[in-house]
């Protein structure tokens, strides 16, 4: 048996961390200016606030980028970049969603690199060094603080991603207390999607290892133990907490037992219809699921015990066709603003996403990409 696993080197995980964030940053961040990613949302709430504070006591000076916005564009992500080189920050703080971690990944790598982005899309194609990287995720359900992929939105109709070691952060601050103003259904919504990232790990084609099957599988367990509970009582902090520790396993797993069909199908709702990543997820996952079970029907066996407390695979399919309506969110493609004649047009954009679908344990065609959206409808 041979693999590789790779992770961010340091992870802490403390209630009230983000309040700390600049004694907890040090051994990682150069005193000096720094490029403080995050979204306007997050500022206006005032989450923020506390680390900002925690930073400039402890020597930092914090150039606040704070236009992230969701799936975020090409332009966007040039501009965090430009910002960072033009202040000449010693390194990038990431405080938000998966969105944002994307945005300071390639910010901090596109800062210090004279490739272009358009340069970078694909796997393993970085080869510079990128500033110092600490990321503070605020939602319980990217695990981008520990994984070496970016997504961009590279044009109205397409999503890419760049996935090089160069991108892995340096340190990871997990903070529950972070993901207690979370609305529900973006709770349900990115808690789903931490539960695609560990199954799609645990039955990835390619690089599939006992290190990332164990994160996996643990990841699954701590998320069904408490999603329904952070999305009906958002300040219990158990519950976030759970939530926050199974989506950073799930994306250690991922990060090294990659992602499938259901990212691959998700990325055309995101590029073309805006709709969040992890609804976008959680919207195809039984398709998929039904799409892959003649080929990993034992593997989805074992995870509907782990998640649903049944070990078949048709209990694993059948509980996320309940769980998504269960949380509240839409239950059908039909249900959003897509129309029956622009599946054919995803099926088509979902084949763009070679690093996705050739991990997939089925070959996807178009055809059957075409079926999979039309389950799903």
């Amino acid at each position: 048996m041979n693999f590789t696993f790779d992770t961010t080197a340091r992870c802490i995980f403390r209630e009230g961390a983000a309040d700390a964030l600049g004694a907890l940053s040090a051994s990682v961040l150069p005193r000096g200016k720094i490029l403080f990613v995050t979204d306007a949302t997050i500022r206006g709430l005032g989450l923020a606030e506390g680390a900002l504070a925690s930073l400039a006591r402890a020597g930092y000076e914090a150039v606040i980028f704070d236009a992230v916005t969701p799936d975020p564009p090409a332009p966007m992500i040039l501009r965090a970049a430009d910002l960072a080189r033009e202040a000449q920050v010693a390194g990038v703080v990431a405080f938000g969603g998966g969105s944002t971690m994307d945005t300071a990944k390639l910010a901090a790598y596109l800062a210090r690199s004279a490739q272009s982005l358009d340069t970078i899309y694909g796997v393993g194609k970085c080869t510079d060094a990128r500033l110092p990287l600490v990321c503070v995720p605020t939602t319980g359900g990217t695990g981008s603080e520990v994984t070496a992929i970016s997504v961009v939105t590279k044009s109205a109709e397409e999503k890419m991603g760049v996935a090089s070691p160069q991108l892995m952060p340096d340190l990871a601050v997990l903070d529950p207390a972070l993901s207690v103003t979370l609305p529900a259904d973006h709770t349900a919504a990115t808690g789903i999607d931490a539960m695609v990232h560990a199954i799609e790990a645990y039955t990835t084609k390619l690089k599939k290892n006992p290190i990332s099957d164990a994160l996996a599988l643990e990841a699954l367990r701590l998320l069904a133990a408490h999603i329904r509970r952070a999305v009906e009582a958002p300040q219990d902090r158990t519950a976030r907490g759970g939530m926050l520790l199974g989506s950073m396993l799930a994306g250690k797993a991922f990060a090294n037992a990659p992602c499938a069909a259901v990212h691959a199908l998700a990325y055309p709702l995101g590029a073309r219809f805006h709709l969040p990543h992890g609804l976008s997820n959680a919207l195809l996952l039984p398709a998929v699921l039904r799409f892959n079970c003649g080929h990993v029907a034992q593997e989805y066996a074992h995870l509907g015990g782990v998640i649903f407390g049944e070990p078949s695979a048709e209990a694993l399919i059948d509980g996320f066709e309940r769980l998504g309506p269960d949380l509240g969110l839409p239950a059908r493609l039909s249900d959003m603003a897509i129309t029956e004649p622009d599946l054919s047009v995803m099926a088509k954009d979902a084949m763009a996403q070679t690093r996705l679908l050739q991990n997939n344990p089925r070959d996807v065609s178009e055809a059957d990409a075409l079926a999979i959206y039309r389950a799903a409808y």
